[in-house]
């Protein structure tokens, strides 16, 4: 497999580290796994011939953005930004323009895609995303479906897969994106580079997300979250919780659907699942008084919730 991971001035420094150091590691153990795995070639796309990483780190590029298309998968890190605001300017930057548009050029049939963090605002530029799955850096949720509404965005899961577009979640979840290149290689080999680099199994953002982070800008949404987790144990009817929020059941679904892209109801099973995990995991509490205490009645309610969480991890 070629791997081209492309790298501009500014980009997150530890991100593209981190998906070089496990791509070699893959390559240099491949043999220990299976000797019949391919090698596995990672070489530095850029807009110029050097670029420095927001680590002061300065890269040197192997190949012109033109060359993209010949490798197997581009990898697209993180472009080194925290806000919504820098992220729009750093998308407007002619280094962004140059691989936004080199990306739009890639054959879909050929060449497969991987971005995490802010990168994948970089793809979702190119159109290629409309209706598909993705999922990006949770705190720029929001923004992401301000400027791409047609993708199905899910920010739980730490790394998504549809047809030849992958990709992360934030920040170090650049590891998370280039343990499942490795995996598409081979499964044994992704678990043995794991193993090596002492990296844990992470399938979810849901654990790091702070929701109320997501939805700052929006009244109703905060007053919403506030409301209900004061009261998970209790039994949820949305019509009650818009007339208590003086709202219409109408507005509020709307503005969760909006602010969180979540129905009300899916938004309170969420919570539901992050009070009962944390539960779980800090008291000595059963099953039943867990389930008791996060709104259900039944254990297996419950249960089936989270079995179904983890299918969806």
């Amino acid at each position: 497999m070629r791997i081209g991971l492309i790298a501009i001035d500014g980009c997150f420094g530890s991100a593209v580290a981190s998906v070089i150091d496990i791509v070699r590691v893959a390559d240099g153990a491949r043999g220990d796994v299976d000797p019949r795995i391919d090698p596995i070639e990672l070489a530095i796309l850029g807009p110029k011939r050097r670029v420095t990483t927001t680590t002061s780190m300065t890269l040197s590029v192997d190949h012109p953005l033109s060359e993209s298309a010949e490798f197997d998968v581009v990898v697209v890190p993180a472009l080194g930004t925290l806000t919504a605001a820098a992220t729009n300017d750093a998308l407007q930057s002619r280094d962004a323009r140059s691989v936004i548009a080199s990306l739009g050029r890639l054959d879909d049939a050929t060449t497969r895609i991987a971005a995490a963090c802010t990168g994948v605002f970089a793809v979702a530029e190119t159109g290629r995303m409309h209706h598909r799955r993705a999922t990006t850096s949770w705190f720029l949720g929001p923004e992401f479906l301000k400027r791409y509404p047609t993708v199905a965005l899910d920010l739980d899961t730490m790394v998504v897969v549809d047809g030849n577009l992958v990709t992360a979640g934030a920040a170090f979840a650049h590891i998370d994106l280039a343990l499942s290149l490795v995996r598409s290689i081979s499964p044994d080999l992704a678990q043995h580079v794991a193993k090596l680099l002492i990296i844990d199994e992470r399938p979810s953002q849901a654990a790091f997300v702070a929701y109320e982070h997501l939805r700052h800008e929006d009244p109703i949404v905060v007053e919403f979250e506030r409301f209900v987790r004061a009261r998970l144990d209790e039994p949820f009817n949305v019509a009650f919780v818009a007339q208590s929020l003086g709202t219409s059941r109408r507005t509020l679904e709307r503005r969760v659907r909006a602010a969180l892209n979540l129905t009300p109801l899916g938004f309170v099973q969420r919570l539901r699942i992050e009070r009962a995990r944390h539960l779980s995991a800090t008291t000595d509490l059963t099953s039943a008084e867990i389930a008791l205490r996060v709104g259900y009645a039944n254990a297996e309610t419950l249960r089936s919730l989270l079995r179904r969480e983890r299918r969806r991890s």
